[in-house]
């Protein structure tokens, strides 16, 4: 990769991780996306109700449409002065830029917006389709829903995830579920506890029964595991009064082609048997509902259940991929992610051809020290340059 473009890549990551960016706060980062796409060549730049950007760069031919797709949003630094860098600084220190969000993903939006624009002038724009590059918010609290606004508007033919794969191709991912588990009691003085139902000694044997349930399983992405998360009783704290009201949150890992009505009803089923039993005791079941506000003001909103998704390594447009990036000199393993991604709702709801793509490790998401490597930034820069000869013909 020539010296221009290698500095070109490292600015722009270094500049997107100079704007901190929580979930819904990422507007300064929008603001360098827009400047830096408006300067590299992009025909359209746009910013949708949640504050998702797009740029868009369109082929002198019609062709398919593909659709680059990473989170500007960041978990919290909890713990800055233990960092070795400053977490905002976008310090380079041993061919490595460090801060919160350079693996975790802005060193690959910087490297699609960057592959973008290389291809565009490589090519003249004399090639047939459509290139999108999005910057998506809300990704660490709603993993695919402000990019169901994305979808709808752009409509792909094709989305690369650029989460963390160390230049690996990802074919797919267990999806995950937020479940909620409430018992509802009957208040009292604690001083005579016979005269109340205690809602938390209800939910304590509900869990015990849900430790019974056999998880579901995948020979590709394994069990769908269903673990407690919390659990929290109401009034607190309970001041000598037997509490009302118990609410448990489960983790449920998602595998393919589960829905909600059928993750939910094994857990259902055992309820009502579990109420058949005890009259007084009252439970239900529900998915957990999210809500947050947007850099824009809007309110985003969803249920928690993002879903699994699986391609075929034999699939026509993964080959394409896979052989393209092959010929320019890499060595990609197919394989599956370990986590969640916006494919939830590319793969799994929209059913649009989806890949994740992307630099560096992916354990080094969310963590104290986090960093990308140069080599790896500007290596998945050529990758994704790669993906656009193999898709736009």
């Amino acid at each position: 990769m020539e010296k221009e473009r290698e500095e070109q890549v490292i600015s722009l990551c270094q500049k997107l991780i100079q704007q901190k960016s929580y979930s819904g706060e990422e507007s300064g980062v929008v603001g360098v996306l827009s400047e830096n796409m408006k300067q590299m060549g992009f025909d359209e730049v746009t910013v949708d109700k949640y504050g998702n950007i797009i740029g868009c760069i369109k082929g002198n031919r019609p062709g398919k449409k593909v659709l680059f797709d990473g989170h500007i949003d960041t978990v919290p630094v909890t713990e800055e002065a233990e960092w070795l860098y400053p977490p905002f600084a976008a310090e380079i220190h041993d061919g490595k830029i460090y801060g919160r969000g350079t693996s975790d993903m802005k060193g690959a939006v910087a490297a699609m917006t960057c592959a973008a624009s290389n291809y565009a002038k490589d090519t003249g724009k004399d090639f047939a389709g459509e290139i999108y590059v999005a910057g998506v918010v809300h990704e660490e609290c709603f993993e695919g829903v402000a990019a169901r606004e994305i979808s709808k508007n752009v409509r792909p033919d094709y989305v690369v995830i650029g989460e963390a794969s160390q230049l690996n191709l990802k074919i797919g991912q267990r999806g995950r579920a937020e479940i909620v588990i409430e018992t509802f009691g009957k208040p009292c003085h604690s001083a005579n506890p016979e005269k109340g139902i205690n809602a938390v000694y209800k939910m304590a044997k509900v869990i015990g029964a849900i430790r019974t349930l056999v998880p579901t399983y995948h020979p590709v992405l394994g069990d769908g595991i269903l673990e407690l998360t919390d659990i929290k009783s109401a009034p607190y704290p309970g001041a000598s009064v037997v509490p009302e009201y118990c609410r448990a949150t489960y983790d449920r890992r998602l595998l393919v082609g589960e829905t909600k009505e059928s993750v939910l009803e094994p857990i259902n089923g055992l309820l009502e048997k579990l109420m058949a039993e005890d009259p007084e005791l009252k439970v239900k079941a529900s998915y957990a509902v999210g809500r947050e506000r947007c850099h824009t003001g809007n309110e985003i909103e969803g249920e928690r259940f993002f879903p699994g998704w699986l391609y075929d390594k034999d699939d026509d447009f993964v080959q394409a991929v896979y052989t393209k990036l092959t010929d320019k000199g890499f060595t990609p393993e197919i394989t599956q992610y370990n986590f969640c991604t916006n494919g939830s709702h590319y793969a799994g709801e929209a059913k649009i051809k989806t890949f994740g793509l992307g630099p560096s490790r992916e354990n080094l998401a969310h963590t104290l020290n986090e960093y990308v490597e140069i080599e790896q930034l500007t290596k998945v820069t050529e990758c994704y340059y790669g993906v656009m000869e193999a898709l736009l013909k």
